[in-house]
């Protein structure tokens, strides 16, 4: 199979989707790898890293949406890259579909077989795809809320660890999921008063042994939430709802019981944001003030750091891509029930449930999807 790695393309997006380590995996297993020029000269690989590793040099992300046969990506296709896709061919990369009708509407359009890193799932019910960017972003998250603090960024002037004698800053982290346990143990090392709130007792059962009650946790309600925030410096939303729209959780209304200058990340602006507030920037503008409430909204936070996060990544969806060009996408998906969850788009059919219901689509089951399409094949 031939394998088309684009560059990417989103505003300031260095990552890659595939290392050279990796092309070099697939072209030792017997397939042809197409990287485009410069593609991942933002993390450190030269095109003649691609070329030492076998694979060949486009000229343009025409040529390699034109010529392969299986797309691998980082971040969600922009309308130009919709465009280039056709029927048949297969997208393997971030989606988060359902508060984005536009792209869900080109997708489906394209006839193409797109595939959600964010909704493969394993069999302890994880998302495998999405851990090592939640773990990145959750890092990042709590580095970003401390820069945000300075006054030069509209901050408090709160100082993340304090100093002796003055308090550091005063965080909650909403989620207590991948995402959120990374955010609470780098606020923590950062010296900072730390809460994570959650709606699983377990699940916060658990944070309380892992850090020895150094993190409190607090059962998340509206009214927990709303108390907590006027002594809060920095919320951290880390809420995860697997291919569905992000729950809102903080109201505008709620930023009046804020302290001016405090901060809000908004991990899951990916899937609309967590907060009423919170709308999509980038790297290059990343925050804004809303009643006084400086948001940072960044929808690829990982993107911040790389080479890091490309790494990680293809440390983690090589085995897919592995399957996907040996067995092709409809064999690889039927033979395992964690990767056919991936499946949102087939054919200009949803296959996702959450994105079917957020944009107001029919669902079809992924399995029917694919059989329909075995069916059309041998009519």
């Amino acid at each position: 199979m031939l394998i088309g790695v684009p560059k990417e393309i989103k505003n300031h997006e260095y990552r890659i989707g595939l290392t050279p380590t990796g092309a070099a995996e697939l072209v030792r297993q017997g397939h042809e790898v197409l990287v485009e020029t410069n593609g991942g000269v933002g993390v450190g690989f030269s095109d003649d890293d691609y070329r030492e590793a076998g694979a060949g040099i486009a000229d343009s992300a025409e040529q390699v949406f034109a010529r392969a046969d299986l797309i691998v990506k980082v971040k969600e296709p922009q309308p130009q890259e919709c465009d280039m896709l056709r029927e048949g061919q297969t997208l393997f990369t971030y989606l988060h579909l359902a508060p984005d009708a536009q792209q869900t509407k080109l997708l489906v359009e394209s006839g193409a077989t797109c595939i959600a890193y964010e909704t493969i799932t394993d069999d302890a019910g994880g998302l495998p795809l999405l851990a090592p960017m939640s773990e990145v972003a959750g890092r990042m998250a709590a580095q970003e809320a401390a820069h945000c603090l300075e006054k030069a960024q509209q901050g408090s002037g709160v100082l993340m660890g304090g100093v002796p004698g003055v308090p550091g800053a005063s965080v909650l982290v909403i989620g207590g999921g991948v995402v959120g346990l990374n955010a609470a143990r780098v606020a923590l090392g950062m010296g900072a008063d730390v809460t994570i709130a959650d709606r699983s007792i377990k699940r916060l059962q658990e944070i309380d042994e892992l850090f020895n009650g150094q993190i409190k946790t607090m059962y998340s309600t509206t009214e927990a939430i709303a108390k907590k925030l006027p002594t809060t410096d920095a919320v951290i939303g880390a809420v995860l709802v697997p291919g569905a729209a992000a729950p809102r959780l903080i109201t505008r209304d709620m930023l009046q019981l804020m302290r001016k200058g405090s901060v809000l990340v908004d991990v899951a602006i990916d899937q609309g944001g967590c907060f009423e507030t919170s709308k999509p920037t980038t790297h290059e503008e990343p925050i804004y003030v809303v009643d006084g409430i400086v948001h940072y909204c960044v929808a690829n936070m990982p993107g911040g750091v790389a080479r890091t996060s490309t790494l990680a990544l293809t440390n983690a969806t090589l085995p897919f891509v592995l399957e996907l060009a040996s067995k092709g996408a409809h064999q690889a998906l039927l033979a395992d029930g964690n990767f056919l969850a991936g499946l949102n788009v087939h054919r200009g059919l949803v296959t996702n449930a959450a994105v079917a219901e957020a944009l107001g689509y029919e669902f079809v089951s992924p399995k029917l999807a694919l059989a329909r399409d075995a069916l059309k094949q041998t009519a």
